[in-house]
């Protein structure tokens, strides 16, 4: 290609929203912007990118705004202009911009960016998590995966469902090519989360002195059920019955801690349970380093909760069928049973609380997992991704 007719290196983000709400999703984005920045930091040439946020405002607290880092934050009181300005902001900088590659930040936007990017011939990266495209998904969102130029998985459980779900359904006729997945392994601020010793002021809050202590961080939404808050109660009269001074504490909040606590009640194990509501990320530390055990029978795309609990050095409790095999290490580094299963869930819980097994040794827990998904190892998942493919 002629130096002329040579597109700038740039790249161009997509998301729904990364500030305005908190959850696993937005974690993992933040570090990949603070990747970018660090790896781009490092170029002589950076690259520039530009970010779109469909359900952003400007008053949100941005720290990854920079030189190469651009925002443009689209949210309206009408979610259906917010949709229209979307777009014709997103085609704007495809013509404008004509950027090197598009990250398409959640399928929900995948269609769209398809039907823009596809005839301008800019290549496009769909992030995937969970949940999201463990499904089947309609057909225009099949397409759009299947036109992508590459998918970001967060981990192997998600890459897999995705890739046979799709090879069931369409490798025949496209031929579809195991090479365009991508883990983009997620990762754990080693200096926030670590080791300490119980929080004095913490146990004393919550009425914890001498308690055996269960966690769970968890958004608190009825759609949200599957996190396994429900199950972890149910499994608490069977836990008393090895340790009477177990109590469960969790953090997080939405509309159904009503029914949580019913259930507590129902159960007879309210004065265990302690709703400790919504922790600001940087207080959370605190707060794990607060537990003999962190429990989350859930069904996870990956669950950064057990890299931060882990990194704290808390012995942890996962679902079988999902992608918390790979920060629990296909089950090296803790307890993996079936998500509805409260037995099961009781059982292992004991054990933990027992504090016999390899996998409750703290300072090896938070080795073995720094090991595997500290920042740096993020940043060299995306070296080769961020570093320009040529320069003008």
């Amino acid at each position: 290609m002629p130096k002329s007719e040579m597109r700038s290196t740039n790249y161009l983000f997509c998301f729904l929203e990364i500030f305005a709400s908190e959850g696993g999703i937005q974690s993992y984005v933040k570090d990949i912007f603070k990747a970018y920045v660090s790896i781009t930091a490092r170029t002589n040439s950076p690259p520039q990118a530009e970010v779109l946020l469909l359900r952003d405002s400007p008053d949100c607290n941005n720290p990854y705004e920079s030189k190469n880092l651009k925002f443009y934050y689209l949210k309206t009181e009408n979610p259906g202009f917010g949709r229209l300005k979307f777009a014709t902001v997103l085609l704007t900088r495809l013509l404008q911009k004509r950027p090197e590659r598009v990250f398409c930040g959640h399928i929900k936007l995948a269609p769209l960016i398809q039907t823009l990017c596809q005839p301008l011939g800019i290549p496009y990266t769909i992030l995937t998590y969970g949940k999201e495209v463990w499904e089947p998904l309609p057909p225009k969102y099949q397409t759009a995966m299947r036109q992508a130029e590459s998918i970001w998985t967060i981990s192997r459980y998600t890459r897999d469902s995705l890739r046979d779900s799709f090879a069931a359904r369409t490798c025949e006729i496209n031929n579809l090519n195991p090479e365009k997945f991508h883990i983009v392994p997620c990762t754990v601020d080693v200096n926030t989360f670590t080791t300490g010793p119980k929080p004095q002021d913490l146990l004393e809050q919550y009425n914890l002195v001498g308690a055996k202590i269960l966690m769970t961080v968890a958004r608190l939404r009825s759609t949200d059920i599957y996190k396994g808050v429900d199950v972890t109660i149910q499994a608490l009269p069977q836990i008393a019955k090895t340790f009477p001074n177990v109590k469960y504490l969790v953090i997080g909040r939405g509309d159904d801690r009503p029914r949580l606590a019913k259930l507590a009640e129902d159960l007879g194990v309210s004065e265990r349970v302690i709703f400790a509501g919504f922790v600001p990320t940087e207080n959370l530390a605190a707060y794990y380093q607060l537990a003999d055990a962190y429990v989350m029978p859930s069904q996870e795309g990956f669950g950064i909760v057990y890299l931060e609990a882990l990194a704290c050095g808390v012995p942890v409790l996962a679902g079988d069928a999902d992608g918390s095999a790979d920060p629990l290490q296909d089950g090296k580094l803790g307890w993996r049973v079936p998500h509805r299963d409260s037995a099961a869930v009781a059982l292992a819980c004991v054990e933990m609380l027992r504090g016999e097994d390899k996998r409750c040794d703290r300072r090896w827990l938070r080795e073995q997992t720094l090991a595997r998904f500290s920042f740096e190892s993020l940043c060299q998942s995306l070296q080769g991704i961020f570093q320009p493919s040529h320069s003008d």
